[in-house]
């Protein structure tokens, strides 16, 4: 029998997962897997003593599985993973396509295949859907768990929306790929997944192409910095947005700009990223279409 091992935040889904356990873990044990549960308790590597297991199965949202797959890197395991989605937003469980019930999740993971996905890297950290810096981007750092409880994603909106009185820019000297230039930027994307709180800024994103979808909103006056992303994300191609593509990314700064990497506190400048092709296998559903 696979061995496997249930993760789960205590606080995900609003509680729903820590109340549900024994059923999923049913649902596991029925698909031949010798599983159990582990609570995650940050700041200690849930994979002690459970080095063996075959399959880690995460119960939470982004930031829940950059801390476990961070948590594998540091034990240099590599176990399959799969995810159900118990988070605010479910970036990456998205993009892999999993329902949003928790039970209907379960069951496409023992009925999933094996999916060869990227995994980002800046400087020692991983991160598996996006890192980002400048306006709204540390918004989900300073935003509280009760209130995100209660208004879902519209939560990280009401907080965002004190970013607006520290508008400043950010000025950046960026190599990509052998290439280089100067910007001064009013927020920075770097997308390993395709989405962010499923909204869609990186329009050709895949999670397994291999290479990042980068997105820079330059600092003009804030109004037209403001109307230039409204353009973006309406499907527009204002001057103040520069979209690129890459896997290999240096960022240095005379600014030492807080970084987010999946909603948590991310590195300190300069940044030196990657993208590591194929790095993570995952359980997705089978008939997912985005693994075309």
């Amino acid at each position: 029998m696979k061995k496997a091992l249930l993760l789960y935040n205590v606080k995900a889904g609003r509680g729903k997962i820590a109340r549900n356990v024994d059923r999923l873990l049913d649902i596991f044990r029925q698909a031949g897997y010798d599983i159990h549960a582990k609570l995650i308790e940050f700041g200690k590597n849930p994979f002690e003593g459970d080095e063996q297991t075959q399959l880690a199965v995460i119960c939470g949202g982004d930031g829940t599985i950059n801390y476990v797959v961070n948590a594998m890197q540091k034990k240099l395991l590599s176990p399959t993973i799969a995810v159900i989605p118990a988070g605010t937003a479910n970036d990456f469980a998205g993009a892999l396509g999993m329902e949003s019930d928790i039970f209907k999740a379960a069951r496409q993971i023992v009925e999933g295949v094996p999916r060869k996905v990227d995994c980002g890297l800046v400087n020692g950290l991983f991160f598996i859907n996006i890192l980002s810096f400048g306006i709204f981007t540390t918004t989900s750092q300073h935003t509280s768990d009760s209130l995100k409880h209660k208004i879902g994603k519209l939560a990280y909106i009401f907080t965002g929306i004190k970013d607006l009185l520290h508008l400043h820019g950010v000025p950046l000297h960026v190599m990509c790929d052998g290439e280089e230039f100067d910007f001064n930027a009013l927020m920075v994307l770097i997308f390993n997944g395709e989405t962010a709180g499923r909204f869609r800024l990186a329009r050709t994103a895949r999670i397994d192409d291999g290479l990042f979808d980068c997105i820079m909103l330059e600092k003009r006056n804030p109004i037209v910095s403001c109307w230039h992303m409204i353009r973006y994300l309406c499907g527009g191609t204002p001057r103040s947005v520069r979209y690129f593509k890459g896997a290999e990314l240096e960022l240095t700064s005379t600014l030492q700009e807080p970084t987010d990497v999946d909603g948590q506190k991310g590195e300190e400048f300069p940044l030196v990223i990657s993208c590591l092709g194929s790095k993570i296998e995952v359980l997705a559903p089978a008939a997912n279409p985005k693994s075309k």
